[in-house]
């Protein structure tokens, strides 16, 4: 007997969202549910996710019908470069993107590739966890891809995207046929793609990463001033980890560990609320101030190198975390996520990302490839600075909320950027601590403190605005952006919210 009378997937895409709800119909569980959806998002999500970037799965399976386990599944890139004798001089450039509140710089070129792993990794967690035939599983991606209509969101991002999307005759190819770049309600046709994802459902990936596409893109790479290898994308692994844990009053949260470093960020930002005694009513000039204060703390003493687990423990039973938190009272990016529980109990939480894409394609797949050393927020120590081999740190940080039972009550994650830490923990936050609902809780307004200025969003009383902006600088939003992240969340057996900010859409299957 199921434990749970429906299944439920939250996403950012709606046909994301219906690829995932196919699958459980004909009988998948929550992890074919996720790699079929980690496939569909890479059609349908081409400035979000790509079978070229790099991802984390949180998964929790049920004890039904395998021994309870929690696995999180890291096939994030690595650092490229292995077997080069000398490291060229990358072609990598910078592009800005424009957020209508903010502005981001990015890098892109082929010097910006990092190895990429959701490829390898959606087909891992199929293989381990996963119950369905795998080509039943990629059927609804392979259909996306031979033709569907684009949304109002995606048509958002492809306009912040265009100089990414179209740097290369493949991509003018792909969104600007017969010199139109394509909008909503056109029509998104990637035949390239459909193609090799029924090679996928053949080989397994072997082409990709070792056989005649890997040859074609490294060639590429050496003509054009990249740094991938043939030795890179044959030594590629997807990496078991344990999650980590992190206690937060009664409950637990299971969220990302090293070398990703959202996780660390978050369970820092528990730490504090934690720590601070007053709880100020949500809404308020004392809440915004408050967890304005929080963030940057967190990110002061990530400027100061706290950010590895062993660096947190330290700190968690510090003299340093109560006089962090002494400091808090005295103040008084492209990344998609999928959030799925089947009426097993089994629950998957992953988060995917391109970056921004690097505007290279990998020859004849229709794949862009990320853009991942690019992203300045992965390397604090510089740009290229890492060895060959290293797996690239991430803020991405799909996580799950244990009660004190040690049952699942929520399933969350986020895209954004450098906002998915502030993301999750404002959400989580506001439903722990406020009891709020959960789509009280995601659609809430929230805050983004940047360095340099407080980027609020709107929904905030006048007055409240008023009152912070006589402590720090505030930039108040027009409407809600993707920039704040998108946080697809469900609870198990009851119900699922996706993020409006990024098209999310949750699907509840009865069956």
């Amino acid at each position: 007997m199921s434990l749970y009378s429906r299944s439920i997937v939250a996403t950012g895409h709606h046909l994301v969202s219906k690829a995932a709800a196919t699958v459980l119909e004909g009988g998948g569980n929550a992890f074919d549910a996720a790699v079929a959806a980690g496939f569909a998002g890479a059609v349908v999500e081409p400035c979000l996710t790509s079978l070229g970037g790099g991802g984390f799965l949180l998964a929790r399976t049920s004890g039904k019908h395998r021994p309870l386990q929690e696995i999180f599944f890291d096939f994030f890139v690595d650092t490229p470069g292995r077997g080069l004798c000398e490291i060229p001089e990358p072609h990598f450039f910078p592009v800005t993107v424009a957020f209508g509140g903010s502005d981001q710089d990015f890098n892109i070129g082929l010097g910006s590739v990092a190895v990429p792993g959701i490829l390898k990794g959606l087909l891992h967690v199929h293989d381990r966890l996963g119950y369905m035939d795998l080509r039943d599983v990629l059927q609804p991606a392979l259909h996306l891809a031979k033709g569907h209509v684009l949304n109002d969101f995606q048509s958002v991002f492809m306009q912040l995207l265009y100089p990414i999307l179209t740097l290369s005759e493949t991509g003018k190819r792909l969104y600007e046929p017969e010199g139109t770049y394509l909008t909503e309600g056109d029509t998104l046709l990637n035949a390239e793609l459909a193609g090799f994802l029924e090679q996928v459902g053949e080989d397994q990936g072997r082409s990709f990463y070792e056989g005649d596409i890997a040859q074609a893109i490294v060639r590429d790479m050496r003509e054009g001033e990249g740094l991938l290898t043939l030795k890179d994308l044959a030594a590629y692994k997807v990496i078991e980890r344990k999650p980590l844990q992190v206690g937060y009053g009664k409950h637990t949260l299971l969220t990302s560990p090293p070398p990703s470093f959202g996780g660390t960020l978050i369970a820092l930002s528990l730490a504090l609320h934690q720590q601070v005694e007053e709880k100020y009513p949500f809404g308020s000039s004392h809440y915004l101030l408050q967890t304005t204060a929080i963030m940057q703390e967190v990110e002061r003493l990530r400027e100061q190198g706290w950010i590895t687990a062993h660096k947190l423990e330290q700190l968690m039973d510090s003299a340093q975390l109560e006089q962090a938190a002494r400091s808090v009272r005295l103040f008084s990016r492209g990344t998609t996520h999928v959030s799925i529980a089947d009426r097993d109990g089994n629950v998957a939480s992953m988060t995917c990302s391109n970056g921004e894409g690097s505007g290279y394609f990998a020859p004849g797949t229709g794949i862009m490839l990320n853009n991942m050393m690019g992203e300045d927020d992965l390397h604090p120590d510089g740009f290229h600075a890492a060895p060959p081999g290293e797996r690239v740190g991430s803020m991405m940080s799909p996580s799950l909320l244990l009660d004190a039972e040690g049952a699942v009550k929520l399933v969350m994650g986020s895209g954004g950027s450098k906002r998915i830490r502030t993301a999750i923990t404002q959400v989580l936050t506001q439903i722990v601590d406020h009891e709020r609902e959960v789509q009280q809780a995601v659609e809430a307004p929230r805050l983004y403190w940047d360095g340099e200025l407080l980027q609020v969003e709107p929904g905030f009383a006048a007055d409240v605005i008023d009152a912070v902006g006589k402590q720090v600088k505030v930039n108040c939003w027009k409407e809600q952006s993707v920039y704040f992240g998108g946080v697809h969340t469900v609870v198990p057996g009851k119900t699922g919210v996706g993020d409006p900010r990024r098209g999310g859409v949750a699907i509840v299957v009865e069956k």
